[in-house]
């Protein structure tokens, strides 16, 4: 199956925190999106790796992606190696996308930068004919995607661009509550986190008001970029 967009997380919930609005909106384009988390995360505090399993499941069938896969890497302990590089190939190449999303370029957690690189020199590496992948017993030809971007995460970093996801905020907040077990709760008996606070939860929605208001929308969706954005003409500029 080809795909127009694969967006890469680190972690089950970091696409859906990150840029699930303008999934959504590319969803309702017609566009052909899929998610590939690089782990379970299993060194979660709350909840299990079969929990966030469950989660992700729920959180794909509500945002209507086309595929959702996991690649098993450890979590907090996989690198930017060859053997992690090959496997993410492996899927660049599967599925063909036009747009690959991933990771933010600098962030609190350590996985989410590494995995920001991670995605990023393997969709370049993808592009040469040289590097040989299989996948089920079939050699698989090179493909490098078009487009590369950054959503952003916990750290407040300047976008290159925003999305207006106005019409999908909502669903990108029922896709995040899809992870029950990972944040606010008041009735849960775990440990409290970072993420889990009331105020966790309430600064997805203003942060994308903040970025909304800064370009006169309702709420918008951040990303960086690895190379100069092109257009046709100024008219295409909002």
């Amino acid at each position: 199956m080809k795909l127009d967009i694969l967006a890469f997380g680190a972690h089950p919930d970091d696409v859906e925190l990150g840029c699930s609005g303008t999934i959504a909106k590319e969803i309702s384009l017609g566009k052909k999106v899929g998610i590939i988390d690089l782990t379970r995360g299993e060194l979660g505090t709350r909840g299990t790796a079969q929990t966030r399993d469950e989660e992700a499941t729920d959180a794909a069938k509500i945002l209507g992606v086309s595929i959702r896969e996991n690649l098993n890497f450890r979590d907090g302990f996989f690198v930017n190696d060859e053997t992690h590089q090959l496997e993410i190939i492996k899927m660049i190449r599967k599925y063909q996308p036009e747009i690959v999303l991933c990771n933010a370029i600098a962030d609190r957690h350590i996985d989410h930068e590494k995995g920001s690189k991670l995605v990023s020199d393997a969709c370049f590496l993808s592009g040469l004919s040289k590097i040989e992948t299989e996948f089920n017993g079939e050699k698989q030809m090179h493909y490098r995607p078009k487009l590369v971007y950054h959503y952003i995460q916990w750290q407040t970093i300047e976008p290159d661009f925003v999305v207006d996801v106005s019409e999908f905020m909502d669903v990108k907040m029922k896709a995040v509550k899809a992870y029950k077990s990972q944040f606010y709760n008041p009735n849960s008996n775990e440990p409290n986190t970072p993420i889990t606070s009331k105020n966790f939860l309430d600064s997805i929605e203003y942060r994308a008001m903040d970025l909304g208001r800064l370009v006169g929308v309702a709420f918008a969706e951040g990303f960086n970029v690895e190379r100069y954005l092109t257009v046709n003409s100024l008219g295409d500029l909002k």
